[in-house]
């Protein structure tokens, strides 16, 4: 994964504020340009005339504000990094979404300053993890997460594929370790075969066989990444679950798009949007930028 350049969300929230910081620090590791953008709308919706000049100006100036601040911060925790830094009147998604052309990765907090103090999730960045062209990151979790292994869920889909070779050339930039991790569904009853007979499994070749394939598929990135650390564990449960435990001491959780559960047509796997949601640390989707103009 070689972004061209790294586009960050900010809003003067402290959960923007977390992103920006992440997403200098990330620009310094790549020695990518940082891009800044603040989206604001003075529109107001069911007013009974329409805004004064004055109020368009102000809004302006307020936005332009917020920028030349997040610009200086950023260029503050990376020195440097090229910052550059807009304020766009329109819709905050859209215009993010737009934005991350040629494979730029998107940076964006959990939630900013709209919508409701109780979720999880901001609506912004939810549209954003889903419509995404390249490679999303939602900071979320605890403030300190420069430690600790890159946690990847592989599960032999091409997505997880895609995923493992992101998490090895992160780990590389930032002379980490990565945990690999293939979750998979516990066997409480004997499976059926072509006949009448039931088939038992035996839970240790089961683990066996697992294990097998998750490390023949770390095995082709070892190769390109000698330098890199591995782990490999082969866990059953739920991959949500699994990988939302192993982000408290995770640095970053990557993941695909989506695996071989779900609905083809999804943008957007369940594992994805639920450690968007629940992460202790910095969740990036790593999506397939070849594999979705192919498709397209």
């Amino acid at each position: 994964m070689n972004p061209p350049e790294i586009i960050v969300g900010v809003d003067g929230s402290p959960q923007a504020r977390h992103a920006l910081r992440w997403a200098a620090t990330e620009a310094r590791r790549r020695e990518v340009d940082l891009v800044v953008v603040h989206v604001y709308d003075w529109r107001i919706y069911g007013a009974p005339g329409p805004v004064g000049a004055p109020f368009v100006v102000d809004a302006r100036e307020v936005a332009d504000a917020l920028v030349t601040e997040a610009v200086a911060e950023a260029a503050t925790v990376a020195p440097g990094v090229t910052v550059r830094g807009d304020a766009v009147l329109g819709s905050a998604s859209h215009t993010l979404v737009s934005a991350a052309r040629d494979g730029a990765m998107i940076v964006v907090g959990c939630r900013g300053r709209g919508g409701f103090a109780s979720l999880l999730l901001g609506s912004v960045s939810q549209q954003v993890l889903i419509h995404a062209p390249g490679p999303v990151v939602v900071v979320r979790g605890r403030g300190e997460t420069s430690t600790g292994p890159i946690v990847v869920g592989v599960d032999g889909s091409d997505a997880g594929n895609h995923a493992l070779g992101t998490a090895f050339d992160l780990a590389a930039a930032r002379g980490a370790g990565i945990l690999a991790v293939r979750v998979y569904p516990p066997t409480n009853a004997p499976v059926w075969g072509g006949d009448t007979l039931p088939l038992t499994e035996d839970p240790a070749q089961r683990r066996t066989a697992e294990r097998t394939v998750l490390l023949s598929d770390v095995a082709r990135w070892i190769d390109k990444f000698p330098d890199v650390p591995v782990e490999s564990v082969v866990v059953t449960g739920q991959p949500a679950e699994v990988l939302t435990g192993l982000s408290a001491t995770a640095q970053l959780v990557v993941v695909g798009t989506r695996g071989h559960g779900g609905f083809a047509g999804l943008l957007l796997g369940s594992v994805g949007q639920q450690l968007a949601h629940h992460a202790d640390c910095p969740v990036l989707i790593a999506r397939d930028m070849t594999a979705a103009t192919a498709s397209s």
